[in-house]
């Protein structure tokens, strides 16, 4: 009997997604770098990577331990360093990761160049770029700060390239939008690439990537590599911006009816904000999906049917504010599906993947995910 609140991976969605992906950077002839940080697994990662070269993206260091420990060397850490950190990067590069990590000031390119210098080592370094203004990175134009970040990188550190995210494509509600946020990445990593060349630096990656703009970018020209991760998964984030449709989310968590009342126009569910996560991703986008948009077992959404609000291990469904529909007939027992607002957040409330098998109704499997940093 299956245990609830669980989280469930479609597998056949999961591949077809990846294709997706596959094809579309395969339409720019560049490298695709899956990040690994939404799922956590060497299962959803070797899907991911296929027949392709074994590069990755990590956001943690574990992920790095981890996926080398599988065997893939070629990883970038993407998620700025700092000086308690070397101490661990320089141990994997030992054993044999092909391990870059990224900056964007020059603080700590001190810090690396000093560590290098003390090891007689070096370690190869990205730049980051702030290609739309949403988080870190220099700003492609900032060319004296960018040359200061690479002079103070000193003879130790092989400066390899620049990278950029366009975290700010989570911002767009059009196609039209995507497509523009993907034009200021690829443009700003190229730019802030050519101001380097023209210092005498030489760059050989140029590292770009989003989910969104990584599917609707028109033009890659001067970017040697796109990293994406959520697209394995998609969430109702990306269905909200228009990346993905609802049907496409391959991870749900699986969770029991556990009460049913009428008179208050709700369901109480086993699955809270422990199994689906506080995210509420979906706040501000014109269709707000709770807390999950609640489906049958095999994905098929009620309509306007959420989880409303969620307590630790309550989740309490509801129709959508202003909704003419009725309440579902469902009973204490029943299985419901939630989709998630945002994978990598419902992801990390849980240990590994039940492989739900749509044909049957069952689970079929489990892919274990780690946990920690």
């Amino acid at each position: 009997m299956i245990q609830t609140p669980t989280l469930i991976l479609d597998t056949e969605k999961l591949r077809a997604n990846a294709a997706r992906m596959q094809t579309a950077t395969d339409r720019h002839r560049v490298l695709l770098r899956p990040h690994v940080k939404t799922s956590k697994s060497i299962d959803v990662a070797r899907v991911l990577l296929g027949d392709g070269p074994a590069a990755i993206t990590v956001s943690t260091l574990r992920e790095a331990e981890f996926f080398l420990s599988h065997g893939i060397r070629d990883q970038i850490y993407a998620v700025g360093i700092t000086p308690n950190k070397l101490d661990r990067i320089f141990a994997l590069r030992d054993q044999g990761a092909d391990l870059k990590i990224i900056l964007d000031n020059v603080e700590a390119a001190k810090a690396v160049a000093s560590a290098c210098a003390a090891r007689g080592a070096s370690l190869p370094v990205l730049i980051e770029i702030d290609s739309d203004g949403h988080r870190g990175g220099v700003r492609p134009d900032q060319v004296v700060e960018l040359t200061a970040i690479a002079v103070s990188l000193g003879r130790h550190v092989e400066l390899k390239g620049v990278l950029t995210h366009a975290g700010g494509s989570y911002a767009a509600r059009s196609e039209a939008d995507l497509r523009r946020y993907a034009r200021l990445e690829r443009d700003g990593a190229v730019a802030a690439a050519n101001h380097l060349r023209d210092a005498g630096y030489r760059i050989d990656m140029v590292s770009v990537g989003s989910t969104p703009t990584a599917l609707f970018t028109e033009d890659l020209s001067g970017v040697t590599e796109v990293r994406a991760g959520v697209y394995g998964f998609f969430d109702l984030v990306m269905a909200g911006i228009g990346v993905c449709d609802t049907s496409e989310i391959a991870i749900g968590v699986l969770a029991s009816v556990i009460a049913v009342q009428p008179d208050k126009g709700q369901i109480l569910i086993d699955a809270g904000w422990m199994a689906l996560s506080r995210d509420r991703g979906t706040a501000s986008h014109p269709v707000d999906q709770g807390y999950g948009l609640v489906c049958t077992p095999d994905g098929q959404p009620y309509p306007d049917l959420l989880v409303l609000s969620a307590n630790q291990e309550h989740g309490v469904v509801g129709l959508r504010p202003g909704s003419g529909a009725p309440l579902p007939p469902l009973h204490v027992g029943d299985l419901v599906r939630i989709l998630p607002n945002h994978a990598c957040a419902t992801a990390a409330q849980h240990a590994g993947y039940d492989l739900w098998d749509a044909a049957s109704g069952t689970i079929q499997g489990h892919w274990p995910r780690i946990q920690g940093w």
